[in-house]
């Protein structure tokens, strides 16, 4: 049986700890906030994050995470992606001689343009070998209802990434394993971006031909940034890219699509922001994606619309024509080189 801490009690925090203890595992969930912890352990319910969804008796949340990583065979890291290095920097002192460090968060470092495996490697000081990612096409909402999904459990190391395939795979989870890790992040974090912009393109009142457009190219920018960071382009094409970029433009469960959305609607960007309970990776993502695509000299023209929305003030309107035109002049809005 293994043993794992689950660290962020989020949707899909909460989520992958139920998935681990079906899978046969016992789990420790950490979580920030006391009303949350204390639900889960007298109540079985996560009732901020997946109301209603009935939480396994293996799965126990604390406040502390030194009672949560102790002895612990897999750490999981489920906090938003901007934050990683701060908390992580705190619990390194208490990680596990050997425990594997798992990351569910899809974004890029800002200011640092790196992917989570290699911000947990840098501050945890752990091998490539003791880092894995789990990324694909799921919804916190479905799995925790047990309907049929699959992921991808990548590591550099194959026998780690098996390892770890074993330990969350479910008759419903379906898992499978990759040494593409590189490919899996970016994957992840970029979808996110494009995400954005087919939210923006949905709140226009654009049909099904524009949003296909817009992820057909977005795929073009994820491959062509992998290209340059060595990435295995074949995994552009499976669950970790294209299944989890048509997952997150077209569901309205993705927080990134509804984002864009209200902002294509008419709503402001700090109203949005209000109205947006859980993180959108993109919005923050966007301009480290930018910045990572500049340093290797990387045409991605939907990214740098997306980011001249979130974070330059360009109008929306402006970016319609823009994105239709392949010609975002970006220095109009504060975001040249």
């Amino acid at each position: 049986m293994s043993r794992g801490a689950v660290m962020g009690s989020g949707s899909f925090g909460t989520v992958f700890a139920k998935v681990l203890c079906d899978a046969g595992g016992e789990v420790n969930l950490w979580g920030r906030r006391l009303e949350i912890v204390e639900a889960i352990n007298e109540r079985r319910e996560n009732p901020d994050y997946l109301p209603g969804v009935e939480l396994p008796e293996t799965m126990r949340a604390t406040l502390d995470p030194a009672e949560a990583l102790e002895g612990v065979d897999y750490v999981v890291l489920a906090v938003p992606s901007q934050t990683l290095r701060a908390n992580l920097s705190e619990w390194k002192p208490l990680l596990p001689e050997g425990a594997v460090l798992v990351s569910l968060m899809k974004g890029i470092e800002l200011g640092t343009g790196r992917r989570m495996s290699e911000v947990i490697q840098e501050v945890a000081d752990v091998p490539q070998e003791r880092v894995a990612v789990i990324s694909g096409p799921n919804f916190a909402r479905e799995i925790a209802a047990r309907q049929p999904a699959a992921s991808v459990a990548a590591c550099t190391d194959a026998d780690t990434a098996r390892r770890l395939q074993a330990a969350c795979m479910t008759p419903y989870f379906r898992v499978y394993t990759n040494t593409d890790v590189i490919g899996c992040e970016l994957g992840g974090a970029v979808k996110n971006v494009i995400a954005l912009c087919v939210g923006i393109a949905a709140g226009l009142g654009f049909g099904d031909s524009t949003r296909a457009m817009l992820m057909t190219r977005g795929v073009a920018e994820i491959a062509r940034l992998g290209a340059a960071l060595g990435a295995d382009q074949h995994t552009f094409a499976g669950l970790a890219g294209l299944g989890d970029l048509i997952a997150t433009c077209s569901s309205p469960l993705s927080r990134n699509r509804t984002f864009g959305e209200n902002l294509g609607r008419g709503m402001t960007l700090e109203q949005v922001t209000a109205a947006t309970k859980q993180t959108a990776e993109g919005v923050k993502s966007s301009e480290a994606v930018l910045e990572l695509a500049r340093k290797h000299n990387v045409e991605m023209p939907i990214t740098e619309v997306v980011a001249a929305v979130m974070h330059h003030g360009m109008p929306i309107s402006e970016a319609g024509y823009l994105l239709m035109s392949r010609s975002p002049k970006p220095e109009r809005y504060g975001v040249d080189e």
